[in-house]
């Protein structure tokens, strides 16, 4: 794999339509692609596109915008991304979409009744996903899969399940079957473990002092026992035991060892965290050259700077080998939405979640 990798990089090529796209996902800036916009995805042809609040007004507006990001690489079946999770992290929000509780819901459900907590997560994914294939999105950014521990930065907090990593397990595949049954692919995220975190990486660079039996007793768990699922995205921390010197979103040595190795043994498809958080440094293409040379599959770039976009997409290459051959395969495990009485199934969530008192 690695020496597909280096090859690769030696020789990044130009991509264009008709060719292989090219192994980033970018963002856009407002609600509307603008013709500066259109026209560097059409030259560039990134795999796909993600949105954010910015993005995000009504259902016929997020359709024209989805459907015009697509138009823009010629290709229907680009894929769209969101982080639509709930609580805090929903870039959909009412008055036009429902409110969605975070995942520390489920895990308060799950402590009182383990079966209610698994059903509530599975049909939260499902309503999850009718909400997205409604405005044309296909991947999820969720479920979260990390676990808490106590005086850990609050930028994960209730969007954990539990600081029990078994309710992890049980809760985040039960949301990720619900996303799948929805026609959605869910990325599992934040690999190998953001719980220990003592800070938020959007802002600084976390630095992890557990020692290698606690993070693979704990942290690595729930990510091993999810390994199958398609996705994933790579937290920009670094695990001090593994590799003092990188975030493992830039260490071969946490990729090769832990991700794709014995400890978590992930062979799915791998999104970098996005590029533009302040963990990292350094410049847009030295961020994505890093990551690529990491392992990474595809690069994550969210905040809709054209000038960014511009300056860091040379350093990427086509979508080829290993990377293409994983996703094509998380492509095969999505498919159209199972049939469902979402409206039931809204009632039947309401009664679990407020039977428990949550």
């Amino acid at each position: 794999m690695w020496g597909v990798w280096l090859s690769v990089l030696d020789r990044v090529e130009s991509v264009g339509p008709g060719s292989r796209p090219r192994a980033v996902v970018f963002g856009c800036a407002g609600l509307a692609l603008t013709p500066d916009e259109a026209a560097f995805f059409r030259e560039s042809d990134p795999l796909g596109f993600i949105l954010f609040r910015r993005n995000c007004d009504s259902r016929d507006q997020m359709r024209r915008l989805v459907e015009d990001l697509r138009a823009s690489v010629g290709r229907p079946d680009a894929p769209v991304l969101i982080d639509q999770e709930g609580g805090r992290v929903a870039r959909m929000r009412p008055p036009h979409w429902p409110a969605h509780p975070p995942m520390g819901v489920f895990g308060t459900l799950a402590a009182r009744d383990p079966a209610a907590g698994r059903e509530a997560a599975w049909i939260n994914g499902r309503l999850l996903a009718h909400m997205l294939v409604e405005v044309g999105i296909t991947v999820d950014c969720a479920p979260v899969c990390d676990v808490p521990v106590e005086g850990a930065h609050d930028i994960i907090g209730d969007r954990a399940f539990s600081r029990d990593p078994a309710v992890v397990i049980d809760l985040a595949r039960a949301t990720a079957d619900g996303l799948l049954a929805g026609g959605v692919l869910p990325v599992i995220k934040h690999i190998p473990g953001h719980g220990r975190a003592f800070a938020d990486s959007h802002a600084e660079l976390p630095v992890v002092e557990a020692d290698r039996a606690a993070l693979e007793a704990t942290d690595f768990a729930p990510f091993r026992a999810l390994a199958d699922l398609p996705l994933a995205m790579v937290a920009h921390v670094v695990l001090k035991a593994i590799d003092p010197t990188a975030p493992a979103s830039t260490s071969p040595i946490v990729v090769r060892e832990v991700v794709r190795g014995p400890s978590i043994g992930f062979d799915g498809l791998l999104f970098s965290d996005d590029l533009s958080m302040n963990a990292l440094q350094g410049d847009a293409r030295g961020r994505a050259e890093a990551v690529l040379a990491a392992g990474m599959d595809v690069v994550l770039h969210c905040n809709g700077d054209l000038g960014e976009m511009r300056a860091l997409v040379g350093a990427v290459p086509g979508l080829s080998g290993a990377a293409a051959a994983r996703w094509e395969r998380a492509e095969t495990m999505r498919h159209a939405p199972d049939p469902a009485d979402i409206a039931a199934l809204t009632t039947r969530l309401a009664e679990l979640l407020g039977r428990a008192g949550t």
